[in-house]
């Protein structure tokens, strides 16, 4: 008898227990795989980066961290799907500095401050180039030119996009338009019309430029660094040229408003343990892009600073959004 009433109890005091954790609701996080919204094509340089991190986080979060896909629209399809996404740290987003420019040329009505960051993980340097037949063999002869013969010179570009807000933040920076602006829908296409001498000028990155200068198919004429890139010494900065410009696309991770605490505290913790991680430099180096780590508080400033930014070149272009600053 005694015995039964104590395996009775002791069946009692587990039902109890299982029926605390359960009323609670506190499983441990992660307790399931996490989504990472990526609002590219499986393929491109987004993709390709983000699902290294994926990856390399899961090892970190102990549980995967599933890539999809969701295009459209200059990524703002995957953006609004992913601001439908419950906030329990499940769903998180691969964002770069088009969240900042599609808001500001109207294309979304959604911006960084709708959401939760997470991390910044990598940054990708910009570079002007000009094809090989080009006139032009320094950035000092094509801001001479663009000094005489304003909004003559043309250069490439998907408006209102990263790949116009760049060369748009040199004009705005030396106070001239310099540029005549052309459209093309998409990197690939761009690059095609570089090579081809039918624009000037374009915006391109390291590894594409270092290939397409091998080849003997383009002239690298600046980058948009600090200072000179290991990767590409023989390039000048735009800083040494006297122009205050800085400019890469820059990639981290966001996820919704209301998201708990432990979620993102974990999240963040995992993104500095990637950062870290030789491997994942060593990977990101071979795509051109550099690690560069910044915290959740970090990261909202950079963010909070990169609109402004934004918003003041946008204004400058004539894009016009009713409460922009």
């Amino acid at each position: 008898m005694t015995t039964t009433w104590r395996s009775s109890a002791g069946i009692g005091l587990v039902l109890i227990w299982g029926l605390l954790l359960a009323g609670t609701g506190q499983a441990a996080y992660p307790d399931k795989p996490i989504k990472l919204i990526i609002p590219w094509a499986a393929g491109g340089d987004t993709d390709a980066l983000k699902r290294v991190a994926a990856n390399a986080m899961e090892k970190p979060l102990g549980k995967p961290v599933v890539v999809v896909n969701i295009t459209g629209a200059s990524g703002t399809t995957g953006l609004r799907e992913f601001k439908k996404a419950a906030p329990d740290g499940y769903t998180i987003y691969s964002v770069h500095d088009s969240i900042h420019t599609t808001y500001y040329v109207g294309v979304s009505d959604l911006n960084y401050g709708d959401f939760e960051p997470i991390c910044l993980l990598t940054s990708t340097p910009s570079v002007i180039a000009t094809h090989a037949r080009s006139k032009f063999n320094t950035m000092k002869e094509v801001l001479e030119e663009a000094r005489r013969r304003p909004g003559t010179i043309t250069f490439g570009a998907t408006l209102g996009s990263t790949s116009h807000f760049f060369p748009a933040m040199v004009e705005h920076d030396v106070k001239a338009k310099l540029w005549k602006y052309v459209s093309y829908e998409g990197t690939a296409p761009r690059m095609t019309a570089l090579i081809g001498g039918h624009i000037e000028l374009a915006e391109t990155n390291i590894p594409g430029g270092k290939e397409q200068l091998k080849a003997g198919k383009m002239k690298l004429l600046a980058i948009a660094t600090e200072k000179r890139h290991p990767a590409l010494p023989d390039v000048p900065t735009l800083k040494e040229l006297g122009i205050n410009v800085t400019y890469a696309v820059n990639r981290g991770l966001i996820a919704p408003k209301g998201t708990p605490e432990e979620a993102l505290q974990k999240l963040e913790a995992a993104c500095g343990t990637v950062a870290k991680d030789r491997g994942f430099a060593e990977a990101m180096e071979k795509m051109g892009s550099d690690v560069v780590f910044l915290n959740r508080k970090a990261y909202a400033e950079f963010l909070k600073k990169n609109d402004v930014l934004n918003a003041e070149v946008a204004k400058a272009l004539g894009f016009r959004r009713k409460g922009s600053r």
